[in-house]
C-alpha cells in the first residue's frame, strides 16, 4: 500500500529490487544444483542396474504366488469353516446363556397361567411379585418381556374382577343362607338353655318335693320327661348340627381380602364389604307385611338376622380389619333400634296369646344366642315386658270369652252331688268347706252353681298361662310373683268384673238368677285366698314377704254383689210395676167387691214366693230387698190414687182400695224376711193407711185440728195429697149426684166439705209459701 500511496515512481524502484532480488536467488539454486548433480547421476545408473534383477524376481514372486495361492485354496477353505464354526459356537454360548436367563422368567410365567387357570389368585399375585421384583429385570431389553410386563397390571386387575365376583358371590350366599345358619345357631343357644334349665331344675328336685302337690308339680314333672326326651332326641342328631362354616365357603371373602391387601387396596375392599354388608342387614331387618300372622314368619325374621350377625361374629374372628367389634356394634346397635320397632309394630296386630307366647319364647331363644356371640340384648328384654303387657291384654280378652260362655252355660242352680264320689270331684276343683253340709247325708246340694268352680279353674288356668310368658325373662321369683298377681288382680278387676256386671245387666237374668249370682261371688271371694296361695306355691314366694302384692278379688266380688243386689231392687220393683199396670179398678164403683183385688193377692203370692228364695242371702239383702219392695210398692199404689189422668174417685172405690192395703199390711206382718224388729216392714204402708183412714172414718176435723203436731194421728197425710184426692171425690159426687141425698137431708154436711177443701188449700198455700 505505502509502495502504490507513497510516490509516483515508488513501484517502478520496487519491481526493480524485486527482479534483482529474484536473480539473487536463482543463481544460488543453480548453485545448489550443480553440487548435487553427480550424486544423482550415480544413483540413476545404480536404478538401471537393478531394474534387470527386479523383473527376475517378479517373475519368480509372480511364479510363486501362483504356486502358493494354488497350495492355500485348501487350506483357506478349511479356515473359513473353522471361523463359522467358531461364530456358530459363540452364538450357541450367547443363545445358552440368555436362555438360561429367560427359562426361569418363561417357567415363572407358565405357573402364574396355571395359578390363574386353577383360580389361585393369591398365589397368583405372589408370582407376580416374583416376576417383577426378581426376574424381569435381568432381561427385561427382550420384547416379549416387555409383553409380560405390560400384560401384568391387565391380570392384576382380573385377579380383582374375579375376586370381587367371587365376593359378590359370597355374598348372595350368606344372604340366601343366613335364615339357616341362623336357626342352627338358635337351634344350638336353646339346646345348651334347655340342659342348663334341666340341670337346674334337678338340683331344685329335693326343694320341689315341699312344695305344692298340685298341678304345678305335675306340670314340673311332664316337664322334666319333655326335657329328658329332648336331651336324648338332640344327643342322637348332634352329629347332624350344622355350625355356619358347614353351610357356607368362607374361602371367597378370605381369598378376596388377602389380594386387595397384597395389591394395596385392603381399605377400598374393607369399605366395599362393610357397605354390601350394610345393604344387606337393611333387608334383613325389612320385615314382610304379613309376619305377624304366623310364628313361622317370625321365625325366618330372627332366623335370618341372626344369621346375619353369626357371619359378621365369624368375620370377626378370623379376620384382621375386615370386621371390627366397633363396626359390629354399631351394626347391631342400628339393627336392633329396627328389630324393636318392627316387633312393637307387628306384635301389635297379634291378637292370639299363643302366638303372642310362641313370638315370646322366639325372642328369648333370639336374645339368648345373639348375647353368646357378645351382643348386648337387655332393650329386648324390656321390650318383652312391653309384649307381656299385651299379651297379658290378649288374654283377657281370651278369659272375658271363657267368662262369658261359663256365664252363659251356667244354669244358675245349686250344684246337686248324688254321692261321696261327685261330692270329691267338685271339691277337688274348688275349695269348699261347710261342716253342716258335710253332715248331711247324700243326695245333697252345693250352695255355689256350676259356673263357681268352672271360673276358679279358669282363674288358674289364667295364672298358668301368665306364668309361661314370665318364664326365662331373667327375672327373679320375686318379680315374676309381683307380675303374676297384678296380672291375676287385673283378671280380676277388670274382666272378671266386667263379665260379671254385663251378665247381671242382661235382661234374661231374673231375680233367681241374680240371688245365685250373688251366692256365687261369695264363694269366690272366699276363693281369693286359695288363689294367693296357689301363686306362692308355683313362685316359691312367701306371702309374709313385705313387697309381695295382694289379689283384689275382694273388692271385685263385694262391687259384684252390690250391683247384683241393685239389680234385684230394680228387677223386683219392674215386677212390682208390672203387676201394678194389670190393675184394672172402677174408679166409679158404688161400693166395694168385698175382697182384694186380683193383681195384688197375684203380686202377694210372688212376692212371698221371691223372698223364700232370699234365704241363702246374707239377712240384710234380702232385708233391704223387702223393704225396698214394700216402699215401692206403698208408692206406686199412692201414685194410683194420685194420677192426674184420674179426675174422680168413688168412695167404693176407696173401700176397694183400702182392702187391697190392708192385704198389703197384712203380708208385711207376716214376717216374710225374718230380721225385721216389731212393725218395720209395716211402716212402708203407714202414708197410704193414714190417708185411707182418714177418708174412711171422714174425721177431718181431727186431721184440721191437729194437723202440725207430733202427736197427730194422722201425721203422714200431706194437705196437698188430701185435697187432691177430696177434690176428685167432689167431683165423682157431682156427676154420679151421689151426694144429693146430704144436700136435701143434711146441708150442714156439705158445707163442712166444702169448708174442709177450703181449709186444707189454705194449708197448701201456706206450706208453698213457707217452701
Amino acid at each position: 500500500r505505502s509502495v502504490y500511496d507513497d510516490q509516483p515512481n515508488a513501484h517502478q524502484r520496487f519491481m526493480e529490487k524485486l527482479d534483482a532480488c529474484i536473480r539473487n536467488h536463482d543463481r544460488e539454486i543453480e548453485k545448489m544444483c550443480n553440487f548435487h548433480h553427480q550424486g544423482f547421476v550415480d544413483a540413476i545408473t545404480e536404478l538401471l542396474k537393478v531394474r534387470a534383477d527386479a523383473e527376475k524376481l517378479k517373475v519368480q514372486v509372480t511364479d510363486t504366488n501362483r504356486r502358493l495361492q494354488d497350495a492355500g485354496k485348501e487350506v483357506i477353505a478349511q479356515t473359513e469353516e473353522i471361523i463359522r464354526c467358531r461364530v456358530q459356537q459363540r452364538n450357541i454360548t450367547t443363545v445358552v446363556e440368555k436362555l438360561q436367563l429367560c427359562l426361569p422368567v418363561l417357567e415363572m410365567y407358565s405357573k402364574l397361567k396355571e395359578q390363574m387357570n386353577v383360580k389361585r389368585y393369591y398365589s397368583a399375585l405372589k408370582t407376580m411379585e416374583q416376576l417383577e421384583n426378581l426376574y424381569l429385570p435381568r432381561v427385561s431389553q427382550y420384547r416379549f418381556c416387555q409383553i409380560m410386563i405390560e400384560n401384568l397390571p391387565k391380570l392384576r386387575e382380573e385377579i380383582k374382577e374375579i375376586s370381587m365376583s367371587d365376593l359378590k358371590d359370597f355374598l348372595e350366599s350368606i344372604r340366601k343362607h343366613s335364615d339357616r345358619i341362623g336357626e342352627t345357631a338358635m337351634k344350638q343357644a336353646q339346646q345348651q338353655k334347655t340342659f342348663s334349665t334341666a340341670l337346674q331344675k334337678q338340683n331344685n328336685v329335693n326343694y320341689g318335693r315341699n312344695m305344692h302337690l298340685g298341678r304345678s308339680r305335675i306340670l314340673e314333672s311332664k316337664n322334666e320327661i319333655t326335657l329328658k326326651r329332648t336331651f336324648e332326641e338332640d344327643d342322637e342328631h348332634e352329629e347332624e348340627v350344622l355350625t355356619a362354616q358347614d353351610l357356607v365357603d368362607f374361602s371367597p371373602v378370605y381369598r378376596c381380602l388377602h389380594i386387595y391387601s397384597v395389591l394395596g387396596d385392603g381399605e377400598i375392599f374393607e369399605n366395599y364389604y362393610r357397605k354390601q354388608r350394610r345393604k344387606q342387614a337393611r333387608l334383613v331387618l325389612q320385615p314382610q307385611s304379613s309376619m305377624h300372622e304366623t310364628v313361622e314368619g317370625y321365625r325366618r325374621y330372627f332366623s335370618q338376622i341372626v344369621g346375619f350377625f353369626v357371619v359378621e361374629d365369624h368375620i370377626l374372628h378370623v379376620t384382621q380389619g375386615l370386621v371390627t367389634r366397633t363396626y359390629t356394634d354399631e351394626l347391631w346397635n342400628m339393627a336392633l333400634s329396627k328389630i324393636i320397632a318392627v316387633l312393637r309394630t307387628h306384635s301389635s296386630y297379634c291378637s292370639d296369646p299363643d302366638l303372642v307366647l310362641e313370638l315370646k319364647n322366639l325372642i328369648v331363644v333370639f336374645a339368648d344366642t345373639l348375647q353368646g356371640y357378645g351382643f348386648p340384648v337387655n332393650r329386648l328384654f324390656d321390650l318383652l315386658f312391653e309384649i307381656r303387657d299385651q299379651y297379658n291384654e290378649t288374654l283377657l280378652k281370651k278369659w272375658s270369652g271363657l267368662f262369658r260362655d261359663i256365664f252363659e252355660a251356667d244354669n244358675y242352680s245349686p250344684i246337686p252331688v248324688a254321692n261321696e264320689e261327685e261330692y270329691k270331684i267338685v271339691i277337688s276343683k274348688f275349695p269348699f268347706q261347710d261342716p253342716e253340709l258335710d253332715k248331711q247325708s247324700f243326695p245333697k246340694k252345693l250352695p255355689m252353681s256350676q259356673s263357681v268352680p268352672q271360673i276358679y279353674i279358669q282363674v288358674k288356668e289364667f295364672i298358668y298361662a301368665s306364668l309361661k310368658f314370665s318364664e326365662s325373662l331373667h327375672r327373679s321369683s320375686t318379680e315374676i310373683d309381683d307380675m303374676l298377681r297384678k296380672s291375676t288382680n287385673l283378671l280380676l278387676t277388670r274382666t272378671l268384673s266386667s263379665c260379671l256386671q254385663n251378665l247381671i245387666k242382661k235382661p234374661h237374668i231374673g231375680l233367681t238368677e241374680l240371688v245365685q249370682i250373688i251366692i256365687n261371688t261369695t264363694h269366690l271371694e272366699q276363693a281369693c285366698k286359695y288363689l294367693e296361695d296357689f301363686i306362692s306355691n308355683i313362685t316359691n314366694i312367701s306371702q309374709v314377704t313385705v313387697h309381695t302384692a295382694r289379689l283384689y278379688g275382694l273388692s271385685t266380688f263385694k262391687d259384684a254383689r252390690h250391683a247384683a243386689e241393685g239389680e234385684i231392687y230394680t228387677k223386683l220393683n219392674q215386677k212390682i210395676d208390672e203387676f201394678i199396670q194389670i190393675a184394672d179398678y172402677d174408679w166409679t164403683m158404688s161400693e166395694s167387691d168385698g175382697r182384694a183385688s186380683g193383681y195384688l193377692m197375684d203380686l202377694i203370692n210372688f212376692l212371698r214366693s221371691t223372698f223364700q228364695v232370699f234365704t241363702h242371702l246374707p239377712g240384710k239383702v234380702a232385708q233391704t230387698a223387702c223393704m225396698s219392695a214394700c216402699q215401692h210398692l206403698s208408692t206406686s199404689l199412692m201414685q194410683m190414687l194420685l194420677d192426674s189422668e184420674l179426675k174422680q174417685i168413688s168412695m167404693g172405690a176407696i173401700q176397694q182400695f183400702n182392702l187391697d192395703v190392708i192385704q198389703c199390711e197384712l203380708f208385711a206382718s207376716s214376717e216374710p224376711v225374718p230380721g225385721f224388729q216389731g212393725d218395720t216392714l209395716q211402716l212402708a204402708f203407714i202414708d197410704l193407711r193414714q190417708l185411707l183412714d182418714l177418708f174412711m172414718v171422714w174425721d177431718w176435723s181431727t186431721y184440721l185440728a191437729d194437723y202440725g203436731q207430733a202427736t197427730s194421728k194422722y201425721l203422714r197425710v200431706n194437705p196437698s195429697t188430701a185435697l187432691t184426692l177430696l177434690e176428685k171425690m167432689k167431683d165423682s159426687s157431682k156427676k154420679n149426684n151421689i151426694f144429693a141425698q146430704f144436700r136435701k137431708n143434711d146441708r150442714d154436711k156439705q158445707k163442712l166439705i166444702e169448708t174442709v177443701v177450703k181449709q186444707l188449700r189454705s194449708l197448701v198455700n201456706g206450706m208453698s209459701q213457707h217452701t
